[in-house]
């Protein structure tokens, strides 16, 4: 098996079915060998009804995994995870659109440099606005600033021209697409099911990088993600609250606050 897809779902029917015809387009193009695990949190939309067409219509490849209630995204993943087979594995969101090519582009990236443990695409807004989907790891200083100004930052991102070119290496990306090599999972593990919800992707990175990988951004392979944003913004809900508890546990497990870690990669610090 070439690439194990693993998809969470939560009330995503307004998402989910152009996420899955694009990956599958994608993927058939480049003639890869597939599987696609689809883990639902409990929704009570026409989610299930969708995944079950594709199920009838892919019986070899759509691989339904169905949860009574939201579970959070370690829990869920790592089912998943704990069943793939692929010698590549893609944790991506449903409310990813994978654009023609974007597959075999990223495969070229990892296979590009043996020391590449992770590599993730530019994400996009439907808009065509560039995300701010990698940054360095936090502190307690910068995530408040990321917290409360993130969509400012995006905008002044695009107003200067953001977008980058090529490969390059990044401290975190956020878990709504990531392509990794199976040996990953075998040498760091699974995802850190003490965290609920968030950061368990920047928690992850941290993890890849203490294992001696690198990360990498390949600016050229562009996807769109519209972003849910559920916990964004000054706002109080469940998300948030879980978000501040994820923070206050992955502090406390990496043994720091103000002072990010720092690791040697391409000769200088990164």
């Amino acid at each position: 098996m070439d690439i194990s897809f693993i998809i969470l779902t939560w009330n995503s029917a307004s998402y989910i079915d152009t996420c899955l015809r694009s990956v599958i387009d994608d993927t058939l193009n480049a003639s890869y060998s597939f599987e696609i695990f689809i883990v639902d949190n409990g929704s009570r939309d026409e989610t299930r009804n969708i995944v079950q067409q594709y199920k009838n219509k892919y019986p070899e490849c759509i691989k339904p995994i169905y949860l009574e209630k939201n579970t959070g995204t370690t829990y869920s993943r790592n089912l998943a995870l704990k069943k793939a087979s692929g010698r590549y594995i893609v944790i991506m969101d449903s409310d990813i659109r994978m654009q023609d090519g974007a597959m075999n582009e990223l495969i070229n990236t990892l296979e590009s440099d043996s020391r590449l443990g992770l590599v993730v695409p530019a994400l996009r807004y439907p808009s065509g606005n560039l995300q701010k989907s990698t940054d360095r790891f936090p502190t307690l200083p910068s995530k408040l600033m990321r917290y409360f100004f993130l969509k400012l930052m995006e905008s002044h991102q695009n107003q200067s021209g953001g977008a980058a070119d090529g490969i390059g290496l990044i401290e975190y990306a956020i878990s709504a697409f990531w392509l990794f090599r199976r040996e990953v999972v075998e040498q760091v593990g699974y995802l850190d099911e003490k965290i609920f919800y968030a950061p368990e992707d920047v928690d992850y990175c941290m993890r890849v990088w203490k294992k001696g990988y690198w990360i990498a951004i390949n600016h050229d392979v562009n996807i769109i993600h519209d972003a849910q944003e559920i916990s964004r913004g000054f706002k109080i809900n469940q998300a948030t609250i879980h978000h501040i508890r994820g923070l206050i546990y992955y502090f406390f497990k990496h043994k720091y606050l103000f002072r990010r870690p720092r690791f040697k990669a391409f000769g200088r610090s990164h």
